[in-house]
């Protein structure tokens, strides 16, 4: 049998990873976001773990302000609880299980389930900017319409649009874990877009 001399990295984007020995060219895997449950209150040492392990992480950090009986102070607590995320690839996985604090990875039809990065993305916007006011446009949305927010602090986020009484929000949906946020988001910020 022949073993390769050497291995060069072809190609090393943001989804695939295409390696090339002396003897032949092959495609490894795709690289996905995949949702990490970790245990109660332990998000953060995972996180830091997880990255000490040479992999790409994102958790999501909501700023809140903790009350005690004596103080109040600004804290960062996850946006979903136990939950972060991980970039990598369905082969790699097996190693985040024997980190510490890792209860699981999220299973969807007994496969680990795919976050997209549109959503991720969604996240990373909805954390940059505390939520807006609404104010009122003429146009025209339907309820259920999928938007884009256009310009201020959500910019490039997508969603659902939804009319409660005199206020327009969207929401945005994270369908990969059966979550969703809604924000208001002025009408003359969005555009309507197929998808």
């Amino acid at each position: 049998m022949l073993l390769p001399r050497k291995i060069m990295i072809l190609s090393l984007d943001l989804h695939f990873l295409i390696l090339k020995t002396d003897l032949t060219v092959f495609f490894v895997e795709e690289f996905n976001w995949y949702v990490v449950k970790t245990n109660v209150r332990s998000e953060k040492k995972v996180n830091e773990r997880l990255i000490q392990a040479g992999f790409e992480t994102y958790l999501p950090l909501q700023q809140t302000i903790k009350i005690w009986s004596d103080r109040k102070k600004k804290v960062e607590v996850p946006l979903i609880a136990s939950t972060l995320f991980v970039y990598t690839t369905a082969q790699a996985l097996t190693r985040i299980y024997p980190i510490t604090g890792v209860s699981s990875i999220l299973m969807y039809l007994k496969k680990p389930a795919i976050v997209h990065d549109y959503e991720i993305n969604n996240l990373r916007i909805l954390l940059q900017q505390d939520v807006m006011n609404a104010s009122e446009q003429k146009l025209e949305l339907l309820q259920g319409e999928t938007v884009q927010v256009t310009r201020g602090p959500f910019q490039g986020l997508i969603a659902t649009a939804i009319n409660t009484g005199q206020k327009f929000r969207v929401v945005v949906e994270l369908e990969s874990l059966g979550t969703s946020f809604s924000v208001n988001v002025p009408k003359s910020y969005v555009r309507k877009i197929n998808r």
